[in-house]
């Protein structure tokens, strides 16, 4: 029985064809092949990449020079070395190439993913998310930080290296403008009553003083995961230290759950938040690349989503009872 569902509060939609009725081993996919060898995120090969923005290490933030690299670091930043956008960028009639372009190493490892991290390493990552963020949007003309994470090739991944990015740009993306657009014209926070309707429902995935995940109604690719904060935050930079590591701990836990579920799956991991709007509501989320783009997603932008998000959650929760985790 297929059906059409509406967007939370916009006019999109998208059409959940459980009648096609695919199992979970119909999305899942081997582990990619991990290859060290040469790697220029790699602990030791520093001298292949642009000094370092940010570097944290023991406690504290550093940064290169082109004197000295620090060594034996935890998390590094870095400017992408094929950048979309650069500071330097040429201003036309029409367009403008000025922005910003970083890549965040989240361990000197290279077989490490988030899944093997500990509640501290998360909390660490989650900081540097928050830093790199604020400092981006402090720069001239930047009203939006787009900061996100590929996971595997088929995600978009160039590098096996576990690695997030962000781009800083000079517009606000019209996805988030129309969002914004529409909770203001309400007059309250769309996402604080999703909190609410997503709370201990069948979409429900994992919960914690802080963070609600739920596959949302409106689900565009199966098992796509959403994570909200249970208190109204517009961005990142709101977030207190108690809440990064809230943050850190719901990360890796709906990763490991599709891990469990899936085997290795690629996917994005997506933040959506605006430093210059306090109406709008800090969200993340999270697509596995369970299927493609064709023709009639493209010619309607209405997706076609072979897996309920009810029935996604049930496979999620799997011999797993839901509680409150502190």
């Amino acid at each position: 029985m297929s059906e059409i569902r509406k967007h939370y509060f916009l006019d999109e939609y998208c059409i959940v064809a459980a009648g096609r009725g695919k199992r979970p081993s119909d999305f899942s996919s081997s582990p990619e092949v991990q290859n060290a060898t040469n790697c220029v995120f790699c602990a030791g090969n520093e001298d292949k990449t642009p000094p370092a923005l940010a570097v944290y290490k023991d406690g504290q933030v550093l940064q290169d020079t082109k004197d000295k690299l620090i060594k034996d670091w935890q998390i590094r930043c870095i400017p992408n070395m094929y950048p979309a956008l650069n500071p330097e960028g040429v201003d036309t009639p029409y367009s403008s190439g000025y922005g910003f372009h970083e890549v965040i190493i989240e361990t000197p490892q290279h077989d490490r993913r988030l899944t093997d991290f500990t509640d501290e390493e998360m909390a660490l990552l989650m900081q540097a998310y928050k830093d790199r963020v604020m400092h981006n949007w402090k720069q001239p003309q930047i009203k939006f930080v787009s900061l996100f994470k590929n996971w595997g090739k088929q995600a978009g991944a160039s590098l096996e290296h576990t690695h997030s990015q962000l781009i800083a740009l000079p517009l606000i993306p019209m996805s988030i403008k129309k969002e914004s657009d529409v909770i203001h014209a309400t007059g309250k926070c769309a996402y604080c009553e999703i909190v609410h309707m997503e709370s201990s429902n069948e979409r429900s995935i994992y919960e914690n003083e802080h963070f609600i995940a739920f596959a949302p109604y409106c689900s565009k690719v199966p098992f796509e995961i959403w994570l909200l904060p249970k208190m109204h935050v517009s961005h990142l930079g709101e977030l207190s230290e108690h809440m990064l590591h809230s943050l850190g701990a719901a990360i890796r836990y709906i990763l490991s759950r599709l891990e469990t579920v899936l085997g290795s799956p690629a996917y994005n991991f997506m933040f959506f938040q605006l430093v210059d709007d306090h109406q709008y509501h800090l969200n993340l989320r999270l697509q596995p690349v369970t299927s493609k783009m064709a023709g009639f997603e493209k010619n309607t932008d209405i997706f076609i989503n072979t897996m309920p998000p009810e029935k996604a959650a049930e496979y999620l929760n799997n011999e797993f009872s839901r509680q409150t985790v502190h």
